[in-house]
C-alpha cells in the first residue's frame, strides 16, 4: 500500500461508518487527515473493512482510542495495545492518542470519568502510558478531558496534566471545546487555563460542538456545530502552538456532509489566518 501517513497537517475529519460513502465520494483535498477510533476498525472485514482502507490509502489517519482506560483500576489491555500496534503497522498511522480518563472499573462503564487530581495518581497514570509507550514504540498523545464533577483534588487540573504528561512523556492532544465546556462549568477562565497547559507537548487540536444543558453547564457532546467562542479560542491555540494539524469532532447529529466540509474549511481559514503554513506532525 502507498504510504500517505508518514506525516499530516491541515484539517481532518473523523471518519464514522454514516459517512464512508459521503467520504469515499467526496473531492480528494476536501480534508487532510481522517481520524478514527482503533476499536471501532481491528479485525473489521467485509465492505467496511474494504471500504476503511480505500480511505486509508487516499489520506492519512490518526487513533482516538475510547476504551484504553489509562486511569483505571482495572489492569491494562495490553492486548488492545498490540491490536492498536497492528493495526499502526497496517497502515502506516503516525499517532494514536486517548482520554486522560478512566472508563472501566470491574468492566467498562461506557463513560469517560475523571481522575483524582492527586501525585499519587500521577504516578499510576504515568506508569501505566509508560507500559503502553514500551508496546507501541513510540509516543502516545493524551486528551485534556471534559468532566463534570472532580472527585478529588490535590493539584489543579492543569498541573496535574503537566505532571502526567512529564513523567510520562508523553505528548497533548489539546481539546479547545473541552477547555471551553470546563470553563463554563467550572468558573475558570479559559485563556489562563490554555496558557497554563504544556503547550510545548502539543501534537495536534480537537475542535467540536457541545450541547447547552445551561447557562452555566455545558456538554460536551461533539453533536452540534462548532460555537463563535470555540473557533476564537481555536485561534488564541494557533496563535500560541503555531496551526498544528485540527481534528473536527462530529459523532451524531451528523448533518450533510457539505456542511461538515464547510467547518474543516473554517479550520483551514483559521489556521491561515494564524499567519504561519499548517505545521506538518511526522511519525
Amino acid at each position: 500500500m502507498p504510504s500517505q501517513a508518514t506525516e499530516f497537517r491541515g484539517a481532518g475529519l473523523g471518519l464514522r461508518r454514516a459517512l464512508l460513502g459521503p467520504l469515499l465520494s467526496m473531492e480528494q483535498d476536501s480534508v487532510d487527515f481522517l481520524e478514527v477510533a482503533p476499536e471501532n476498525w481491528i479485525g473489521v472485514g467485509g465492505r467496511y473493512g474494504r471500504q476503511f482502507r480505500q480511505m486509508a490509502e487516499r489520506y492519512p489517519v490518526v487513533l482516538h482510542g475510547l476504551s484504553l482506560d489509562i486511569g483505571g483500576p482495572d489492569a491494562l489491555d495490553t492486548d488492545l495495545v498490540t491490536a492498536v500496534r497492528g493495526l499502526m503497522n497496517e497502515i502506516d498511522v503516525p499517532l494514536y492518542s486517548e482520554h486522560l480518563t478512566y472508563c472501566a472499573a470491574e468492566g467498562h462503564l461506557y463513560d469517560l470519568l475523571p481522575i483524582p487530581f492527586t501525585e499519587e495518581a500521577v504516578h499510576y497514570v504515568a506508569g501505566r502510558v509508560r507500559q503502553v509507550q514500551d508496546i507501541l514504540g513510540e509516543p502516545i498523545a493524551l486528551e485534556n478531558a471534559s468532566y463534570y464533577a472532580q472527585p478529588h483534588r490535590d493539584m489543579s487540573e492543569a498541573e496535574f496534566i503537566r505532571a502526567v504528561l512529564e513523567e510520562s512523556g508523553c505528548d497533548l492532544l489539546l481539546d479547545v471545546n473541552n477547555i471551553y465546556v470546563n470553563s463554563i462549568n467550572h468558573n475558570y477562565d479559559p485563556i489562563q487555563f490554555l496558557d497554563s497547559l504544556p503547550l510545548e507537548r502539543a501534537r495536534y487540536i480537537h475542535v467540536a460542538g457541545h450541547f447547552d444543558e445551561a447557562d452555566d453547564l455545558k456538554v460536551d457532546t461533539h453533536g452540534a456545530d462548532v460555537i463563535d467562542p470555540v473557533w476564537g479560542l481555536l485561534a488564541d491555540a494557533y496563535r500560541r502552538v503555531g496551526p498544528l494539524p485540527t481534528l473536527l469532532e462530529r459523532d451524531f447529529n451528523l448533518p450533510p456532509i457539505a456542511e461538515l466540509l464547510a467547518e474543516v474549511e473554517r479550520v483551514r481559514d483559521t489556521q491561515r489566518e494564524s499567519g504561519s503554513a499548517p505545521e506538518a506532525i511526522s511519525a
